[in-house]
């Protein structure tokens, strides 16, 4: 048996025709940039997660620049972020001129909500918890810090489409919450795309200007802007996705259970999950000391995994002025030298699952 990371086929054939009829809708339409489809995404977006407004981008890395743009981040600000994370929440900052203050991962490998209140000083603007691996963060803590210092609460939620804390979904807790649409996301485009979602009015005003050049009527231009529209087919077929996207956050839920379930390996360790948490196993880590070794053994018995994230931002090349050495962040160092995600993904089948099960205990 061979058993790759992903497969998106498989998915995309879950619900090809509707997916097919979607993207054939919008072809024929004739209108290809902020069109009907990407209003209609825009609503029923808003409407899935309870916000009052949508603005559809072209990435989930848009998003996070735009979103702290629109708050007015600029050189000198401070923003509180995860140490571990995937550098697009990092860069998000760093585009419009901000500091990254870094803050040590917990046991759940998500921020430590505990350590954050020591890492504000009078510079700091905003906080930005990630929300890896399709689990919330603890925003019940992070929530009443932003609220006890003043600050601006931005979420990144590129990896929990569907994700709860306490039944409040991941992205609503704070003052913008920012989507990706990568392929491989619980809710995935054909493509790039991306989106924020807000209550506040201003910030929705602001951000769909700066999507658009800084403009509402074209050549009349408001505001310094960019291009970050999300074109009409990838809407299009993100309404087939979020039609289905709690089905395949059930599935995902269904193949990680197989997993904490069947892995027997004492060399395993499966990081644990917050009781509040709705999960939705946008990938599955596990730990393991030797990494290379676990992964060369399932090569060689036709499993392919990944690795997220290798490299944290901390220590990337391109920050290397920043002056950190790994050893600075503990469990941010831990989790990138000894992470290994498994298969999953909605279409992997459960015998799939079970073999890498199987091998997995037998190393």
């Amino acid at each position: 048996m061979e058993v790759q990371s992903v497969v998106l086929k498989r998915t995309f054939d879950l619900y090809k025709e509707e997916y097919e009829k979607a993207a054939l809708r919008a072809l024929n339409s004739g209108w290809y940039i902020l069109g009907k489809e990407m209003e209609d995404f825009e609503r029923k977006f808003a409407a899935y997660m309870g916000a009052k407004h949508c603005v559809a981008l072209n990435s989930g890395t848009d998003a996070l620049i735009l979103a702290f743009r629109a708050i007015g981040i600029k050189p000198g600000d401070e923003v509180i972020v995860p140490a571990g994370t995937y550098i697009a929440s990092v860069i998000g900052v760093t585009e419009n001129g901000g500091t990254p203050v870094f803050v040590d991962m917990d046991d759940h490998m998500e921020i430590d909500a505990g350590a954050i209140e020591s890492k504000i000083t009078d510079r700091t603007k905003a906080i930005l918890p990630v929300h890896l691996f399709g689990q919330c963060s603890r925003m019940d803590k992070i929530t009443e810090i932003a609220q006890k210092h003043n600050l601006i609460l931005i979420e990144d939620c590129a990896q929990c489409h569907g994700s709860s804390f306490k039944g409040k979904l991941a992205g609503t807790f704070g003052n913008i919450g920012c989507f990706s649409f990568y392929p491989t996301k619980p809710l995935g485009a054909l493509g790039d795309a991306g989106a924020i979602i807000t209550d506040d009015d201003k910030l929705a005003e602001k951000i769909r200007l700066l999507r658009n050049y800084g403009s509402k009527v074209k050549y009349h231009n408001e505001i310094n802007g960019v291009n970050s529209r999300m074109d009409e087919v990838q809407a299009a077929v993100l309404k087939v996705g979020l039609a289905h996207l709690n089905e395949g956050n059930i599935e995902r839920r269904h193949q990680a259970q197989m997993y904490m379930e069947g892995i027997k390996n004492p060399k395993v360790i499966i990081p644990p999950v917050y009781e509040e948490v709705y999960h939705v196993y946008h990938l599955f880590p596990i730990l393991v000391e030797d990494r290379d070794g676990l992964q060369k053994y399932l090569v060689d018995n036709h499993i392919k995994t990944q690795v997220h994230y290798p490299i944290p931002p901390y220590v990337a090349e391109c920050y290397r002025e920043w002056g950190y050495k790994w050893s600075d962040f503990p469990n941010a160092e831990r989790f990138a030298k000894q992470e290994v995600s498994l298969p999953i993904y909605a279409g992997l089948p459960d015998e799939e699952v079970q073999y890498v099960i199987g091998v997995i205990n037998r190393w």
